[in-house]
């Protein structure tokens, strides 16, 4: 059974996604109140979270007009399943998505053709008295 703040979360989303058949927002409460966990699908991870988070913060602002209604404190996290980057996940406490495990800058370094040619670039750049 789904509370209103899951269905409330989940019915935006939705609004906002391709996929919505694959919006899943799991519901826990703990010490600091309550935590929704958002998963969706990996292509529509851009529409949630938005230019430079702006949705995500939207939708953390329209939760804590929730919480105020319910005298509760919502914490929205919203979780990365793509298979490059599963370790990723941002919560209403992280200004910035936070790397959870190390192994993430094992797969950044065996990173694309890109990667490497910004990096010799910025290396070049190092170089250089200015």
């Amino acid at each position: 059974m789904s509370t209103i703040d899951q269905q409330f979360v989940e019915y935006i989303v939705k609004s906002v996604v391709g996929h919505a058949d694959d919006v899943i927002v799991e519901r826990t409460i703990d010490e600091k109140g309550v935590l929704l966990t958002l998963t969706v699908n990996p292509d529509d991870l851009g529409r949630v979270i938005g230019k430079r988070g702006v949705t995500a913060q939207s939708l953390r602002t329209l939760l804590r007009a929730l919480g105020t209604k319910n005298d509760a404190r919502y914490n929205l996290k919203i979780v990365n399943n793509d298979d490059q980057r599963d370790s990723y996940s941002t919560s209403s406490d992280d200004e910035v998505a936070q790397p959870v495990d190390t192994s993430v800058e094992e797969a950044v370094d065996k990173g694309s053709d890109y990667t490497k040619k910004t990096r010799e670039e910025l290396a070049e750049l190092d170089d250089l008295d200015i």
